[in-house]
């Protein structure tokens, strides 16, 4: 049967190429969508600069994988924790080779998510093979010196569907094989005992249909010398895990509410006469249980439970016969998240991943303000930033941040290599930021709550500060606050200042909708002819950009479909209010791909001929119920032209990604002396505070 394969070779420029059967494309090309556009790419020049951007929680994981031994007489006795990787970045999704303790794992230390493998006495992990244009490496898995993982390295041809896709390579070297068909998505790979069968969950050809609580995937199975030869052996569910040859265990929601383990027999040769097998429930009601790993032996399933009461995520063990569970992890760790469970093949050792744990003896225990982060187009840096809201000065040379909006609210400032850090305005929530591109001793923002109605009390203020405040070892910085609005006039928020910095687009819900409004940059609605209306109507209009040029304002709006909060478009209308449009991002007018937008946080290139936003266009990347909460797991950051061509995708992970700012004015940032672990770094402490998926209650 024919496989997808490929293997790695060198162009004349010294780049990689991936040779496939029909074509060869450069694996440093950027992630280009086919979409209904046809415009050539060398149209258009690259966009260049630097993009800061937030992500959901990731900052705090600190995650490292730890084992435990299993006693062969006495299989519920638990030998001491082992830490097995090395505090280095976050380390996750693990698989042992053998009974030592060698394991492969995902590691981000390189600013993607790439493989590892480690074993106890190797002084540090070893890199193994990985797509060298993929921003996504996931589930590693090893047999016959092959390596098995998901990888989202290549366009499926349309618009939301996730690129996650199943390959194989040597484990010494990359001969990569796709097992996944063409226009097919898969996730979360296992391996039956005897290696000649694998399991997925699997999308199929289908296009993602926005779910993410829990992805509408089939467990389907093939042999890995036949990846073609694809059988749906069950309807809904997913993480997957053999017994032998004939048992597949994995998750799923039950009718009744409770994630739940499921078990389905596979028939020999995988010939089924008639439908997909029924499924048979495996744990009970009353708790959540999620991720299986089967031991050797068929007796027994470790997984991931969240029970009633408990404010924890915990690995347990359970006795399949006598339906008993076993604590495993509660006992060690009891106020500390574990995720997802993996067995040694003699299942001598369990493991999982958690947070390494406080102290610089655990590994790195500082969150830097600014982590480096693979850009899939050269000219293009990215950076994720430890806050949300940045904004950069004029000059480029300090980025305002919002730390966070409960216990660290206000305004607060770092040089843009990410060292020191001053607050400009403490004990008060604020949000988005917008740096005066004329002043810089000059910044506006939004003070009040985030995420409320129309009519909630949140205001444009304007804060001034002297710039030669900004030195020294950080601290408290003196500002004037000035607030630009009425307060009776409701909610008020996201600024953006005109390129002359003598105007603030904002967004206001003072008529009962949110719409935008331009208001006075020194004396708000104060004085007379200080504010106007810019759109009007009963629907959303939000997040506007002030593009450089001066000559149009970009916004997200649900105006095509007033009725429908969750989807939400690009707009761009000059600022005297004509010319009002939409820029066509997904396909055009009325077709179905363009009702399904969910585009947000849309921001300016320099040249004004750019933007950059956040769209769930992508899909899911990975199952978000193995993850800590994302509320959004399929945003990610693309670019494209104010004419809606060159549409390309910066980031692609298991995240939530947004609040960009994008630096692309003046003379390059220096990125190269960017403060990670340097004495002077002024990061926060790695204290693991992320939640679970709050999509996941106990309240049944």
């Amino acid at each position: 049967m024919l496989r997808h394969l490929m293997r790695i070779t060198t162009g004349s420029s010294g780049s990689p190429l991936l040779l496939t059967n029909t074509n060869i494309v450069n694996l440093h090309s950027p992630l280009t969508f086919h979409s209904h556009h046809t415009h050539s790419q060398m149209d258009h020049p690259i966009p260049k600069g630097t993009i800061i951007f937030s992500t959901v929680g990731r900052s705090n994981y600190g995650f490292d994988i730890f084992s435990l031994q299993l006693q062969p007489q006495q299989p519920t006795t638990l030998g001491p924790e082992h830490r097995l990787t090395d505090g280095v970045s976050i380390n996750f999704n693990a698989h042992f080779l053998d009974d030592n303790q060698t394991i492969v794992f995902v590691s981000e230390r390189t600013g993607s998510p790439r493989f590892y493998l480690t074993r106890p006495g190797l002084s540090s992990p070893k890199s193994l093979p990985f797509v060298p244009s993929s921003l996504f490496h996931d589930r590693p898995v090893v047999n016959n010196d092959r390596v098995y993982f998901i990888s989202a390295h290549e366009d499926p041809g349309r618009l939301f569907k996730s690129w996650s896709a199943l390959y194989s390579t040597r484990i010494d070297e990359l001969d990569l094989t796709r097992l996944t068909p063409l226009g097919s998505v898969d996730y979360s790979p296992a391996i039956s005992q005897s290696g000649k069968f694998i399991a997925v969950a699997s999308y199929g050809s289908r296009s993602w249909g926005g779910e993410f609580h829990e992805l509408n995937t089939d467990i389907v199975v093939f042999p890995e010398s036949d990846p073609d030869n694809r059988v749906t052996v069950c309807e809904r569910g997913g993480w997957p895990t053999w017994f032998g040859d004939s048992v597949i265990y994995f998750h799923r929601q039950a009718e009744d509410g409770w994630w739940s383990i499921f078990r389905v027999d596979i028939p020999a040769n995988l010939k089924l006469s008639g439908p997909p097998n029924t499924a048979t429930r495996v744990t009970p009601p009353g708790l959540h249980c999620f991720t299986p790993a089967a031991m050797h032996d068929g007796k027994r399933l470790a997984f991931a439970t969240r029970r009633r009461g408990k404010n924890f995520r915990h690995v347990e063990i359970f006795d399949i016969e006598s339906e008993t569970f076993h604590p495993v992890t509660e006992t060690l760790n009891p106020n500390l998240h574990h995720y997802n469970p993996f067995v040694s093949p003699g299942s001598k050792f369990i493991g999982y991943h958690r947070f390494r744990g406080t102290g610089s003896t655990q590994g790195e225990s500082t969150i830097p303000n600014l982590n480096p982060v693979l850009s899939p187009i050269k000219p293009l840096k990215m950076l994720r930033i430890n806050a949300s809201f940045p904004s950069f000065s004029p000059n480029g040379d300090f980025i305002a941040f919002n730390h966070n909006f409960d216990t660290n609210s206000g305004v607060k400032v770092f040089k843009s290599n990410g060292s020191k850090r001053w607050t400009l305005l403490k004990g008060r929530t604020a949000f988005y930021n917008a740096w005066s591109p004329t002043e810089k001793h000059v910044i506006y923002t939004s003070v009040g709550p985030i995420f409320q109605s129309a009519q909630a009390t949140v205001q444009i203020a304007r804060i001034k500060f002297d710039p030669s405040d900004l030195n020294g070892d950080g601290g408290d910085v003196k500002s004037d606050v000035k607030i630009l609005t009425k307060e009776e006039t409701g909610n008020n928020a996201f600024p953006s200042c005109s390129p002359d910095g003598k105007s603030i687009v904002f967004r206001s819900g003072r008529s009962g909708f949110k719409n935008l409004y331009i208001v006075d940059a020194v004396n708000g609605e104060f004085v007379d002819g200080g504010l106007r209306r810019l759109t009007e109507g009963p629907w959303i209009d939000t997040m506007p950009s002030w593009s450089p040029k001066g000559d149009l304002i970009a916004f997200s709006s649900n105006r095509h479909n007033p009725d429908d909060v969750a989807t939400f478009g690009i707009y761009v209308v000059k600022p005297d209010g004509s010319d009002l449009r939409r820029i066509h991002v997904a396909g055009s007018e009325g077709s179905d791909d363009m009702v399904g937008e969910r585009i947000n946080h849309v921001c300016f290139s320099e040249d004004g001929e750019w933007l950059l936003f956040t769209a769930n266009l992508g899909g899911v990347t990975a199952e978000p119920v193995a993850w800590p909460n994302q509320f959004q797991p399929y945003g990610d950051l693309y670019v494209v032209r104010l004419d809606g061509s060159g549409l390309r995708r910066l980031t692609c992970n298991a995240y939530e990604n947004g609040t960009p700012a994008w630096y692309t004015g003046g003379e390059e940032l220096d990125l190269e002396h960017l403060c990670l672990r340097s004495e002077d770094e002024d990061g926060d402490e790695l204290r693991g505070e992320f939640e679970e998926p709050l999509w996941i209650s106990c309240d049944i």
